[in-house]
């Protein structure tokens, strides 16, 4: 975006203004540009809608990189003396979590953010579910000093989570990271509400060799907790759904367990987004996904059709069908009772010695694991 040739830039975080995507940095409403060319005020100053919101509201929101953007921004971090605080979203873990963190923030000690526990049913063990999120750390190459589930809408653990980071920053800076879809600028925008002395102390400031903005929030004793921009994960459902169909899939309640007794050769379709063939002749399962989201069931036999006839009809989301990716399909066989999870859509509970053949969006990853609940 330019003025007579020459690029315009936020005043705020420093990143190139562009009027085309709301949710990369830089963008500010076409309407505010359009008063700015036409005022001839030489203490006109532009702001990115991010940066306007914060400045005025105290508020954050969040705005999404690139993986080359989100690489140099962990490289940068790399180069303080910090500790991490990873925010994963722990009802779409497989999809929130940054593979390889440790490697790109170096020895940093990083505390791992289960975020949206309000989200799991009351029959969760949280103690068990934290020694989950650990291992899945380690298989994941990150080495959390510690890792704690909080709700940043409910203000769950919040306390708790602010006397952990005091606890392992050992009087240094605080970088926040993670991926979109996490909660992380609800999180940030919580600790600022609960710590009222900041609210009018927050700055903007780029990484250093990047035209990303970090926002900083002042700590007791002149360190800051930095917020970042989070990255995008093209494996996520999310990727492939327009703003409405990704609020019908998000979960805004406890996920509430839908059990099915399959006889014979059956399918389920989760909306028109994920489809699953039983290849038992007899087993349960277990669905947690958003419960505004319908469930089909059908014969096999008949499924393609079913699908063919009712995608963005009955079998929806998705509403944009022609732009929604052909599935795939993968077999999965339990030797323990297992989740198949479908990253950005929630998972499958499925008996030991079960063989499940899914479908999902070709791009969209899923996986199996062993049961969490």
């Amino acid at each position: 975006m330019t003025e007579n040739n020459e690029p315009l830039y936020c005043i705020g975080c420093g990143a190139q203004l562009q009027t085309d995507d709301k949710e990369k940095p830089g963008y500010i409403q076409p309407s505010t540009l359009q008063k700015y060319t036409e005022t001839d005020d030489d203490s006109r100053e532009l702001l990115c809608k991010r940066c306007f919101r914060l400045r005025n509201y105290n508020e954050i929101t969040d705005v999404d990189v690139s993986d080359d953007d989100f690489v140099k921004l962990l490289d940068s971090i790399a180069d303080e003396d910090a500790l991490v605080v990873n925010v994963v979203d722990i009802f779409d873990y497989e999809g929130s979590v940054i593979p390889g963190l440790q490697r790109f923030v170096g020895d940093k000690k990083i505390l791992v953010v289960g975020n949206k526990v309000d989200l799991l049913p009351a029959s969760v063990n949280e103690n068990r579910l934290l020694n989950w999120m650990q291992q899945k750390s380690k298989e994941n190459g990150i080495k959390s000093v510690d890792q704690i589930m909080v709700s940043a809408v409910k203000g769950t653990n919040i306390d708790e989570l602010m006397d952990m980071i005091e606890k392992y920053r050992d009087g240094k800076d605080v970088y926040v990271v993670g991926t979109t879809n996490t909660g992380k600028s609800t999180l940030i925008n919580r600790i600022i509400s609960s710590n009222s002395d900041v609210k009018d102390l927050i700055t903007t400031s780029r990484f250093p060799g990047t035209t990303l903005d970090r926002i900083d929030i002042p700590l007791d004793d002149g360190h800051n907790l930095i917020d970042t921009p989070g990255i995008i994960h093209r494996y996520q459902l999310a990727h492939y759904l327009n703003a409405q169909d990704l609020k019908t899939v998000t979960p805004k309640k406890p996920l509430r367990p839908a059990t099915f007794q399959l006889r014979d050769s059956q399918t389920i379709f989760v909306a028109g987004l994920a489809r699953f063939d039983f290849l038992d002749y007899k087993t349960n399962v277990t669905f947690y996904v958003n419960q505004g989201l319908p469930l089909h069931r059908t014969k096999t036999e008949n499924a393609d059709d079913f699908y063919a006839k009712h995608l963005g009809d009955i079998l929806a989301p998705p509403t944009d069908v022609k732009e929604f990716p052909e599935f795939k399909s993968q077999i999965f066989s339990a030797h323990e009772k297992s989740d198949i999870v479908i990253y950005g859509l929630g998972w499958l509970t499925i008996p030991a010695g079960s063989k499940v053949k899914a479908y999902v969006p070709d791009g969209v990853h899923v996986s199996i694991r062993n049961a969490i609940i």
